[in-house]
């Protein structure tokens, strides 16, 4: 079974400078990738990723000498990704692929050219980008490939790999579990869950940012900024939401057997605008989606 794990980076700026560098290549080469699929397929040509590749690496790379100074690796999964994200279109479970923007979503894949890279400490050498640190220890792991990306101005690691789930011993055989917005969640046995309405909290401060973001000239020093602070001020909303709920879906999974989660339309929800943001807050959906997967991790029943 797959497990992801994302730590937060320790870098300098030359680092920094670096995965800011690798990340601009990733999305230079899906904007171009995806510039060129769609003018073939308004001219009625069928493409694929692999004779895009293909193409770009005999023809189009050697006229950009500064991509030579970075990782090939990235260039290659950002093809990948790219296929990937057509075939999920194809098949009706995704819109059409959209270029990408600067400072929005920023990452890339680098792999060790199918070597093994072994997680250990604090410490750890990526290919091409040399040994960088983490603020926690890395569980040890072997993977062939990671994830770097970008949230406000902090950079993270992100790995998915292969673990064997333990069964942990249950407290309890069923518990009924009602979410709603005043409080996170109700327990059938009288536990109460919190909601720290991180967003509610936050909303004035997010409100001013947006407003001061406004006034900014496009292009200017200041504007960047005030973006770093409205990114960094979204960024602590969700990890105050999220770690709330992982809290909740860790203990109701680890100690109970079955577990009764009511069935809510959210999408109907959100229509009534006076409840939308604390619906959002509450995340209702995130807590089915953890709840799903660690009821496989923990052996439990939703």
């Amino acid at each position: 079974m797959l497990r992801a794990f994302k730590t937060k980076l320790k870098l300098n700026n030359k680092q920094k400078t670096l995965m800011a560098q690798h990340a601009g290549y990733s999305r230079w080469i899906w904007n171009w990738a995806l510039r060129i699929w769609n003018e073939a397929d308004k001219e009625g040509l069928k493409l694929s990723t692999n004779k895009l590749k293909k193409f770009y690496t005999n023809h189009v790379k050697p006229q950009y000498p500064w991509q030579s100074t970075l990782s090939s690796r990235v260039y290659q999964f950002a093809f990948m990704y790219l296929g990937e994200a057509f075939k999920r279109f194809f098949q009706g479970t995704s819109q059409h692929p959209k270029f990408k923007k600067k400072g929005r979503n920023d990452s890339f894949t680098l792999d060790n050219c199918g070597r093994i890279m072994e997680f250990s400490g604090t410490r750890l050498k990526l290919p091409f980008i040399g040994w960088v640190s983490t603020y926690e220890p890395l569980p040890e792991i072997q993977t062939k490939r990671v994830t770097i990306t970008r949230v406000a101005d902090s950079w993270y690691l992100c790995v998915a790999y292969e673990f064997e789930p333990e069964q942990t011993v249950k407290s309890r055989e069923y518990l009924g579990v009602d979410v709603g917005v005043k409080v996170l969640a109700t327990c059938s046995d009288g536990t109460v869950f919190e909601n720290p309405r991180a967003y509610k909290k936050a909303k004035k401060k997010l409100a001013r940012l947006q407003r001061e973001l406004s006034r900014r000239k496009i292009g200017s020093k200041n504007r960047y900024k005030t973006q770093l602070k409205l990114a960094k001020a979204h960024q602590r909303v969700a990890n105050i939401r999220k770690d709330a709920i992982h809290k909740l879906t860790s203990w109701l999974g680890k100690n109970h057997a079955v577990i009764g989660l009511e069935d809510l339309n959210v999408s109907g929800l959100l229509k009534n605008h006076k409840l939308a943001g604390a619906i959002a807050d509450s995340a209702f959906y995130e807590i089915r989606r953890q709840l799903e997967y660690k009821s496989e991790w923990y052996g439990c029943q939703l």
